[in-house]
């Protein structure tokens, strides 16, 4: 059994095709597929289902299991690689990154740090699905993830609370909504809305709101695209969600303007994962320390304007609340009390709770 083995078994499981797997690995169809069949004598069961030519048809039920532990293997071996590079002083190499869209304009500041200290590692960015990012996580195909925090993940030790983020409308920048600062849910149903598309995470937290408003408004666009959803308000007469945070960064489009959601106003807390584990890989590792350090010195907060308080009817209230034991324990030196917002999602009413 050979680590070039475990090397062939995911290139053609990502790949989906036997003749792009060997190119992907610099060997030869035949050399790749002979590497597989001995691996699989030597295990003693079959990994692929067979068919007709170089196409991927799938894996076996026992290939399912030799392809995690396939990938848990290669992520070991090269945050090995990377470990002794660190204690070299010269990391380098991808730190393999997902992200939610919405939450891009926040990377600048994260990658900016990380490319500081460790000028050699190459960062690779992956917007994707919520799940997308967890499924990435646990086959090893992902370092960290920029992502939602629910309230199943609660117990999970790789998880570090960076911010809390509240939604506004974005609206055009027309007399109906002249001297306006907000609007109630009740209030966005009655518009015409571009909304993120049926199954999405975003999509979920937007509906959960509007019903508990007692509203269930019908999208006039879907789109799994942030960016597109703001220029269908910049450029006809849609209103959509978005971050509060975009009205400091990015910026609004012109001829748009952003209200306040409230009624209720409604904030998501947002974390920095990574693989579960015993130990924590280098690259996964870097950014980590990157974050808590942020954390600590309050810098991305101060970016995106989130002081750990909400307004609604022009009333200022703290929200900030302690985060789970099972988080905080797990993240040594995190002063949540005064740097963290609640980590489940849950709606804010009057009085902050």
């Amino acid at each position: 059994m050979f680590l070039r083995q475990f090397q062939y078994l995911v290139a053609v499981i990502e790949e989906k095709h036997f003749g792009r797997a060997a190119k992907r690995c610099n060997v030869t169809q035949p050399s790749l597929s002979s590497g597989i069949k001995q691996f699989e004598l030597e295990i003693g069961v079959p990994i692929f289902l067979r068919g007709r030519g170089q196409r991927f048809h799938g894996l076996t039920p026992d290939g399912e299991r030799i392809a995690k532990w396939a990938r848990l293997i290669l992520s070991h071996c090269e945050a090995m690689r990377d470990e002794l590079k660190e204690r070299r002083g010269d990391l380098n190499g991808s730190l393999r990154m997902g992200a939610m869209s919405s939450m891009a304009p926040l990377l600048p500041l994260l990658i900016d740090k990380v490319r500081d200290r460790h000028p050699a590692v190459r960062v690779d960015v992956h917007f994707m699905d919520h799940e997308a990012m967890k499924l990435g996580l646990d086959n090893y195909s992902l370092d960290c993830a920029l992502t939602y925090i629910d309230e199943t993940d609660s117990n999970r030790r790789n998880v570090l609370p960076i911010y809390s983020e509240k939604l506004s409308l974005l609206v055009p920048d027309a007399p109906q909504f002249e001297g306006r600062t907000e609007i109630t849910w009740k209030g966005a149903a009655q518009l015409p809305l571009a909304m993120p598309r049926p199954g999405t995470h975003e999509r979920a937290i937007i509906d959960g709101i509007f019903e508990k408003a007692g509203c269930a408004p019908v999208a006039k666009v879907e789109s799994d695209s942030i960016q597109h959803l703001m220029l269908q308000t910049q450029l006809t007469d849609l209103a959509t969600m978005i971050p509060a945070h975009f009205t400091r960064t990015p910026g609004l489009p012109p001829g748009t303007k952003a209200l306040d959601l409230v009624e209720p106003v409604a904030r998501q807390e947002v974390g920095l994962f990574w693989a579960e584990g015993d130990i924590i890989m280098p690259m996964a590792s870097a950014l980590v320390s990157i974050a808590k350090k942020l954390g600590k010195s309050g810098e991305l907060r101060r970016l995106i304007g989130d002081d750990g308080t909400v307004s609604e009817g022009g009333k200022r209230t703290r929200t900030a609340t302690p985060v789970p034991a099972s988080v905080a324990a797990a993240v040594p030196g995190l002063n949540h009390r005064n740097e963290l917002d609640e980590l489940a999602f849950r709606p804010i009413d009057r009085d902050g709770f």
